[in-house]
C-alpha cells in the first residue's frame, strides 16, 4: 500500500535547493542512523529535530502539509490523449450556454448560478472526455456526484450532445409546464439524467463515500462485480465546512476505498465571501485529508507559473505563496500589475528582483488567469494519478477562479454567487475571449442567443465519440429491465397470523423474527441488506451475526471474545450485515446506496435500517428527503418507538413525533403497527409494491417507515373476516367490537369508537373493558396502522373531487355507520392522529403524548401524558357527556375513581 502521507518526489523537484551537496549529506546521515540504530531511532531523531525547529521559530509547513505548489510538476505531467483544441472549443460552448441559460431565465425571476461552473468547467470536461465511464457496458459505469451549483454546465453539455434542446434550456427552473429542468441534480424531477441529489450541502460527499463502500460490498458478496466502477464527488471548498462532508473520511481511508475520488473546486469563495479569508483553505484541507489517510493531489498553478518557479532560486516565491491568505489572493485577481508588484513581490527583496524580470502582462496572466483547475493538462494529470493510486481514496484540490471567463465584473467578486446574469456587452466580450462564432446580429431584442456548432459538427462528433468510447452518455440514470423479485414463501408471513399465545412479544422482536425468515429465502434472501448503527443487541439482532456475518473488507483478523458462544461476533469479507457503529448519518448513507442499487447497478437490494426511532427522522430527516429524491426503496424501522414506551432513557430518547416528520416526506409510507401480524402484512405488501408486481398507477419509488416497540405484550391472532389485510395496508380496520370481545353491555348502551395505533391499542383495549364493566359503555376498537396513509388517501380524494370525480376517502368508508363519537389515541403527539380529523364524519377527539419526555415507569409516563387506559375512559365519558348519552357526573366520578 502506498503511504498517502508521503510527499511525492515530484513535489520536491519544484522546491529550489541552494546547496544540493549539503542536502545529500543530511539525507545520508539519516540513512546511516536508520541502518545502524534502526528506523525507530531515525524516526525519533526526526521528531526531535522538527520540535527543535518549531521551537526556534523556523518556518516549516505542518507535517501534514506540503508547500503551496502543484503535487505534479509540469515536467512530470503525462500527455493528454485526444484533441486539446477540440476540447477547448467544446468547453467554450458549454461555458456560453450555461451563462446564457441562467441569464435568459433571470428575466422570469427564477435565478440560477453562473460563477460556479465557470470556475469548474475544465474539471468536468476533462472527466467527460477521458475518465467518466457510462452505463452502456456493464450497466453500472461510474457514479458522478455533481456539484449542484454547476448544473447549468451539465445541462449545457447535454444540449451540445443532443440530449436537450433549446426548449429545455429555456425552461431551466420552470418545471410546472413540462419540459422543464430542475435547478439542481434532482433524480425524481429528471430521472433519466440525474442519479444523485447533491444540493443539501454535505450530503454529497458523505453519500459518495458510502456509495464507494457499497460498491465493494456488492462485489465482495458476489451480488455483482462492480470493481470497475469509480465514484467521483465534485465538491466546493466552502461545502467542506459542513460536518457531513468530512464525517466519514476515516471510513474511506480505513477501508482503502481507492475506487473513490473527491474533486474539490477550490475557488476560495463560498456564497458570500472568502472560504478562509485570513488562512488557506487548500492547506487546511490537505492536512485534514492527509491526517485521515487520503492520497492528496494539489493542482494549484497553471503553466504560466513555470517561469516564476524557475526563477525562484532562493525559495522566496514558495514561502510567499504559503503565507499569503486566501482573501489577498482574491484581491490580486481584481487588481492591476502595479499593485501585485508592490504587495506580493515587494514583501521580499528576492521577489522584488524577480519581478523586475517579469512584464506586466506576465504578472496579470499568472495572477488573473493561470490556475491548475483551468488547464486540461493539469486536470488530466491529477485525474490519472487518482485512478492509478492504490490503497487509499484520493482528493484533488484544484484551485480555480470563481467566475472565470465571465469578465471583470464576475471573477473573484464576493457577490458573484448571487449574480444571475450578464449584460449583452459582457456576453460579447465573453464571446471574443472564447473565440465563438456568434455574430452581433444573433442578439435580437437584447436576448442572448444559445450557441451550437451543429449536430454534425466536429465538436459534437468528437464529444459523442469520446462518450461512446467510455461507455455512453454521462451523467445518466438507468433503470434496467429487471424481472420483479419473486415473493418470499407465504409461511414466513402466515406464521404471525396465529398470534403468540401465552408469550408476550414486542413488535421489534416480531420484525426481527420476520427478517430472520426472509433472509433464508432461496430466491431473495441474499438481497436483504441489514443496517444497524451499533444497536443490534438492543434490537435482538445478535442472532444474525453468526449466520449472516458482519461485512468487513478485512474479514476477521482476530479471535472474538465470545467465539465459544452460539451467537458470537462474526465479521466476514462477504458479510451481509452493515454494522456501522454510532453513526445514524453513515447508516442512512448506506441505506440510500442500497435502496437505489436497482438503478445504479441494475440489482434490486432490500435494505432495512433499524434504529432508535428518536434518532432517525429527528437527526437525519435531511437524508431521508435525499432518499426520496433519489427514488430509493426499502424499509426504515424506528425501534424502541413511542414517547412512553422506552422508559428510563428520558427526554432525549422519548420519540413522540417521528411520524409527524415522516408525514412531510411524500415518498415515505409511515406505519405504526400494533400487532405482529400487522408487521408481517405491511412488510409483505411493501415487498410486493417496491420489488414485485406493483398495481397499476402505484408508485414503486417509495420507502416504508415502520415504528416498532420494545414492550413485550400479548400478540393476538389476526381477526377473521374480509378486508383485514386491505385495512392494515390502507391504514385502518376494526379489530373488535364490545360484543366480539365478550364484554357484557346493556342492549341500548352508549357506544364509542376507539382508534389506536401501535402500542396504544393495548391501552384502548383495557379502556374498552373498563368502559363496559364499570360504566355500561360499549366501545369498538380499531387499529389505525397508518394515520398518514389515511390522510394521503383522503387528500387524493379531495383532489379527485376538484377534477369532478367522486371518490370517498377510505377512512370515511371504513367508519361509515360506526355509532357514536370517535376517540383516537397514540404514543405520539396528538397531531399524529389529528391528521385525519377533518375526514371523519363522527364527533372527533384525540389523546396523545404532547410535550417533552421524561424518565419513569411506563405506567407513570402514560398517566403523566394522559394516555393510559383510565385517561382514555375519562376522555370517552367526556365525549359521551357532551352528546347527552351519559350522566354529567360520570366524568367527575371517573376522575376521582382513577385518581386523575
Amino acid at each position: 500500500m502506498t503511504d498517502p502521507n508521503a510527499i511525492q518526489p515530484s513535489a520536491l523537484d519544484q522546491l529550489p535547493d541552494r546547496d544540493p551537496e549539503e542536502t545529500a549529506e543530511w539525507q545520508a546521515s539519516l540513512d546511516a542512523v536508520a541502518k545502524a540504530a534502526g528506523p525507530h531511532r531515525a524516526a525519533y531523531l526526526m521528531r526531535r529535530t522538527l520540535e527543535r525547529a518549531e521551537g526556534a521559530g523556523i518556518a516549516l509547513p505542518k507535517l501534514l502539509e506540503t508547500d503551496y505548489v502543484n503535487t505534479i510538476p509540469t515536467a512530470a505531467e503525462p500527455s493528454v490523449p485526444g484533441d486539446e483544441e477540440m476540447e477547448r472549443r467544446i468547453t467554450a460552448w458549454n461555458r456560453w450556454n450555461a451563462a446564457a441559460m441562467v441569464t435568459r431565465g433571470s428575466k422570469h425571476g427564477v435565478g440560477g448560478h453562473i460563477a460556479t461552473f465557470a470556475s469548474a468547467a475544465w474539471l468536468y470536461e476533462t472527466g467527460f472526455n477521458h475518465f467518466f465511464h457510462g452505463k452502456e457496458r456493464d450497466g453500472s459505469g461510474d457514479q458522478l456526484y455533481i456539484q449542484g451549483h454547476a448544473s447549468p454546465g451539465i445541462y449545457a453539455r447535454a444540449f451540445l450532445d443532443g440530449r436537450l434542446d433549446e426548449t429545455h434550456l429555456d425552461n431551466f427552473r420552470q418545471e410546472a409546464g413540462g419540459n422543464g429542468l430542475p435547478s439542481y441534480p434532482h433524480p425524481r424531477r429528471l430521472p433519466w439524467l440525474w442519479e444523485f441529489p447533491t444540493v443539501s450541502m454535505g450530503l454529497g460527499p458523505l453519500s459518495a463515500i458510502y456509495q464507494a463502500r457499497f460498491n465493494r460490498y456488492l462485489t465482495s458478496r458476489g451480488v455483482k462485480d462492480v470493481s470497475a466502477s469509480h465514484v467521483w464527488a465534485f465538491l466546493g471548498d466552502g461545502e467542506m465546512d459542513e460536518p457531513e462532508s468530512t464525517a466519514a473520511l476515516g471510513l474511506a481511508a480505513r477501508e482503502e476505498l481507492d475506487n473513490l475520488t473527491f474533486v474539490i473546486n477550490c475557488n476560495l469563495q463560498r456564497l458570500d465571501g472568502p472560504v478562509r479569508a485570513n488562512f488557506k483553505i487548500v492547506q487546511e484541507l490537505e492536512a485534514q485529508f492527509r491526517g485521515a489517510g487520503w492520497n492528496v493531489v494539489k493542482t494549484l498553478w497553471g503553466t504560466a507559473w513555470d517561469e516564476l518557479f524557475a526563477l525562484d532560486t532562493t525559495g522566496a516565491l514558495v514561502r510567499r505563496l504559503r503565507e499569503v491568505p486566501d482573501a489577498q489572493v482574491q484581491t490580486y485577481q481584481t487588481r492591476g500589475a502595479a499593485y501585485i508588484r508592490e504587495d506580493f513581490f515587494g514583501k521580499d527583496p528576492a521577489l522584488a528582483e524577480m519581478a523586475k524580470l517579469l512584464s506586466d502582462d506576465k504578472i496579470l496572466e499568472c495572477f488573473h488567469l493561470s490556475r491548475g483547475g483551468h488547464e486540461a493538462r493539469k486536470v488530466y494529470a491529477a485525474y490519472k494519478a487518482a485512478v492509478e493510486h492504490k490503497g487509499a481514496p484520493t482528493v484533488i484540490l484544484a484551485q480555480t477562479v470563481k467566475g472565470h471567463t465571465l469578465g471583470e465584473g464576475f471573477a473573484s467578486k464576493n457577490a458573484n454567487h448571487q449574480m444571475k446574469k450578464l449584460t449583452v456587452d459582457e456576453f460579447k466580450a465573453m464571446r471574443d475571449l472564447l473565440e465563438l462564432p456568434i455574430s452581433d446580429s444573433a442578439f435580437t431584442d437584447g436576448q442572448v442567443p444559445y450557441g451550437h456548432p451543429g449536430a454534425d459538427s466536429p465538436e459534437v462528433r468528437y464529444l459523442q465519440e469520446r462518450r461512446a468510447a467510455l461507455g455512453g452518455p454521462a451523467p445518466a440514470r438507468r433503470v434496467h429491465p429487471v424481472a420483479p423479485l419473486p415473493a418470499p414463501a407465504e409461511k414466513a408471513f402466515a406464521a404471525f397470523d396465529k398470534g403468540s399465545g401465552a408469550q408476550n412479544v414486542a413488535t421489534t422482536m416480531a420484525f426481527v423474527r420476520l427478517v430472520k425468515d426472509l433472509v433464508r429465502d432461496k430466491e431473495t434472501g441474499k438481497r436483504w441488506v441489514p443496517i444497524v448503527p451499533d444497536e443490534a443487541r438492543t434490537f435482538g439482532m445478535e442472532s444474525l451475526f453468526p449466520s449472516l456475518g458482519i461485512y468487513s473488507p478485512k474479514g476477521q483478523t482476530y479471535e472474538p471474545v465470545d467465539r465459544d458462544q452460539l451467537m458470537y461476533y462474526k465479521e466476514a469479507e462477504n458479510g451481509q450485515i452493515l454494522n456501522e457503529g454510532i453513526t445514524e448519518a453513515g447508516s442512512m448513507a448506506d441505506f440510500i446506496a442500497a435502496s437505489t442499487a436497482y438503478a445504479t447497478h441494475g440489482e434490486a437490494m432490500i435494505p432495512f435500517y433499524i434504529f432508535y426511532s428518536m434518532f432517525g427522522w429527528q437527526r437525519t430527516a435531511d437524508q431521508m428527503w435525499q432518499l426520496g429524491d433519489q427514488l430509493g426503496r426499502g424499509f426504515l424501522v424506528g425501534a424502541t418507538a413511542g414517547r412512553t414506551t422506552l422508559t428510563g432513557e428520558g427526554l432525549q430518547h422519548a420519540d413522540g413525533h417521528s411520524p409527524v416528520i415522516a408525514a412531510t416526506n411524500p415518498a415515505a409510507l409511515t406505519y405504526d403497527p400494533a400487532f405482529a401480524y400487522e408487521v408481517a402484512a405491511i412488510v409483505k405488501d411493501g415487498l410486493r409494491r417496491m420489488y414485485g408486481e406493483a398495481a397499476p398507477g402505484e408508485d414503486q419509488n417509495v420507502f416504508y417507515y415502520l415504528t416498532v416497540y420494545n414492550e413485550p405484550l400479548p400478540q393476538p391472532a389476526k381477526p377473521a373476516g374480509l378486508g383485514i389485510d386491505e385495512g392494515i395496508v390502507k391504514g385502518l380496520y376494526r379489530f373488535n367490537t364490545a360484543e366480539s370481545a365478550g364484554l357484557t353491555v346493556p342492549a341500548n348502551a352508549p357506544r364509542i369508537q376507539l382508534l389506536g395505533s401501535g402500542t396504544a391499542i393495548h391501552w384502548a383495549l383495557s379502556a374498552q373493558r373498563l368502559l363496559a364493566d364499570e360504566w355500561g359503555v360499549a366501545a369498538d376498537v380499531w387499529s389505525a396502522t397508518s394515520w398518514s396513509e389515511l390522510r394521503r388517501d383522503a387528500l387524493d380524494a379531495d383532489a379527485a373531487l376538484m377534477r369532478g370525480e367522486e371518490r370517498v376517502p377510505f377512512v370515511r368508508q371504513a367508519l361509515q355507520g360506526a355509532e357514536g363519537p370517535v376517540l383516537a389515541v397514540s404514543d405520539y403527539m396528538r397531531q399524529v392522529p389529528d391528521q385525519i380529523a377533518q375526514w371523519v364524519e363522527q364527533d372527533w377527539s384525540s389523546l396523545g403524548a404532547d410535550g417533552f419526555g421524561l424518565s419513569d415507569t411506563r405506567e407513570a409516563a402514560r398517566r403523566h401524558f394522559g394516555v393510559d387506559a383510565e385517561s382514555i375512559v375519562v376522555a370517552a365519558l367526556a365525549q359521551l357527556v357532551r352528546r347527552g348519552e351519559v350522566k354529567t357526573s360520570a366524568v367527575k366520578e371517573a376522575r376521582e375513581k382513577y385518581g386523575l
